[in-house]
């Protein structure tokens, strides 16, 4: 057993002891069916808090020879797999952590030398008699180990990218790592030496400058998980079963931390569902797990519309990104689409590859974002912030004029960033109308499904505020009237949906010329 070559089993029997453990398992069962195989270059990508290191931690307790853990996998899912002992502690693996390491090694250029220096040692204390006293790299040691043994190797990366992020000015640290990762898995020859290799970081790896070190990496994102979607952090099924044994809430867990979309699966961050659990209060926790200044200067950029699809997205809204224009270069952005896929890779966006749209996934992040606005005042947010909260008020009040007045003004003033006849347009410049309303409802759910419609958008208001403002149901129409909007709303039973929310409900029927853009509200409370 060693540090970095055949580590022992005692981190992952620490995540499994704690309080809150979810099986997570299942993962090894698709290692297992790609190992030996040249599907077995493997990264996943996932935010921080989003349980990397416990999936790094659990594959080197599964395949490490330095241990023995059938007891400890023994009645999570794996364990009823056909190839569960076929592969257990069966393989020599090599395991580190690129940002422990850069700390250990004293600074980014000597974490390479780190690295390699303290696997080859170990591998010589394993394998002295055949590794010939010449050889300087890790990879180099791994190859003759191979030759003379038949041994090959699992080689488990945790924060792949640390240097990548953190050091993104430092051109020749990142050459050397760079130049480290393409020997140990680029070539014919590692594929003889590499039985599974798997990366864990929290950006992709397709980036130009390390294309040809890492293009045969079969990459699991935010944006497209494929088979490893359910285990990446927690589903809809797992915080399910969390809130009935501990006896909390499940809507509002749902409602403050779920949004993240991968497959055909609901993901939550794993920190904040773990923390609300334990401590029952209803926060964000994701700036208590790293600072937000990062993005500050992100969402900052002077790029044309970004700052607009930020306040939409803050809004409620989803906003459309092409996210294949992103190279995974952190110092130099395109355009707008870059920040928006980067910020979707750290986790402060989800990604809906159906609609190729972009959305801030729940409250938690809502409140993440507003932060990071207010580290650099945006005059266009606190203009929409100002005209949205007398909007609120009118609309509370049932002040139809003011109301159509409010709405067509914003429509106007933001019309410079969208088209104006636009069905996503209106529905964007009503999100942002109401923009205020984030502070006392959830984000607005568009299209509910309802009696025999849709309702364009539905606010449901926190319960801590449900005494005092109702539920919002809001049909948009152009070219007709709103009271064509409103007798929708009644005619299709769209307050059919809300029958379990218990409380009063405005309707608001909203219409716009498309020719004189006038605008014009027709507003009915239901007990």
């Amino acid at each position: 057993m060693g540090r970095f070559v055949n580590p022992d089993n005692s981190a992952f029997e620490a995540a499994v002891s704690a309080k809150i453990y979810v099986d997570k398992t299942g993962l090894i069962s698709y290692t297992n069916r790609v190992i030996n195989t040249i599907d077995a270059y493997i990264c996943n990508s996932r935010p921080r808090r989003f349980g990397k290191s416990i999936t790094a931690d659990m594959l080197t307790a599964y395949y490490s020879r330095g241990c023995d853990s059938k007891e400890l996998f023994s009645g999570y899912a794996i364990c009823k797999e056909p190839s569960f002992e076929k592969n257990l502690n069966k393989y020599d693996v090599i395991h580190f952590d690129v940002q422990w390491c850069i700390i250990d090694a004293g600074g980014a250029d000597s974490v390479v030398s780190y690295i390699n220096n303290g696997i080859l040692n170990e591998l010589r204390d394993e394998y002295g008699d055949v590794i010939p006293h010449d050889v300087q790299t890790a990879y180099g040691a791994m190859s003759y180990i191979r030759e003379a043994t038949g041994n090959r190797f699992v080689v488990i990366i945790d924060e792949w990218d640390a240097l990548i992020r953190d050091e993104a000015f430092d051109i020749k640290a990142q050459e050397q790592y760079i130049n480290f990762l393409r020997g140990m898995f680029k070539g014919t020859e590692p594929s003889r030496y590499i039985a599974l290799a798997f990366l864990t970081g929290i950006l992709p790896v397709k980036k130009l400058k390390t294309q040809s070190a890492l293009n045969n990496f079969d990459e699991f994102t935010m944006l497209s998980a494929a088979q490893l979607s359910e285990y990446i952090g927690f589903t809809d099924e797992d915080v399910r079963g969390l809130c009935s044994h501990y006896d909390v809430d499940y809507e509002k867990v749902k409602q403050w931390y779920d949004g993240y979309v991968l497959g055909d699966y609901q993901v939550y961050n794993p920190k904040a569902v773990v923390s609300v659990l334990t401590r029952r209060d209803f926060v964000s926790y994701w700036s208590q797990t790293g600072s937000y200044d990062a993005i500050v200067p992100l969402i900052n950029m002077d790029f044309d519309g970004l700052k607009g699809a930020i306040i939409e997205m803050i809004s409620g809204a989803q906003v459309k990104v092409d996210v294949t224009t992103f190279q995974n270069d952190i110092v130099s952005f395109a355009g707008r689409d870059d920040v928006i896929t980067y910020l979707i890779h750290l986790g402060y966006l989800g990604y809906n590859s159906l609609t190729q749209t972009a959305f801030v996934p729940n409250e938690e992040l809502r409140q993440e974002l507003v932060r990071a606005t207010r580290q650099k005042k945006w005059d266009e947010f606190i203009n929409f912030q100002n005209e949205s909260h007398a909007l609120l008020e009118s609309t509370l009040d049932m002040d139809e004029q003011a109301v159509a007045a409010g709405i067509e003004r914003i429509h106007t003033e933001y019309a410079s960033t969208i088209e104006y006849n636009n069905e996503n347009s209106l529905s964007s410049v009503l999100t942002i109308a109401y923009l205020s309303s984030m502070q006392f409802y959830f984000k607005p759910i568009r299209e509910l499904p309802t009696g025999r419609g849709f309702a364009d958008f539905v606010y449901i208001p926190k319960p801590e505020y449900r005494e005092e403002y109702p539920a919002l149901v809001v049909e948009l129409k152009w070219n007709k009237s709103a009271d064509t909007a409103l007798n929708q709303i009644r005619n299709r039973n769209y307050t059919q949906s809300l029958e379990q929310y218990g409380g009063n409900i405005l309707l608001v029927g909203i219409n716009y010329d498309k020719k004189s853009k006038a605008h014009t509200c027709r507003i009915e409370m239901i007990d």
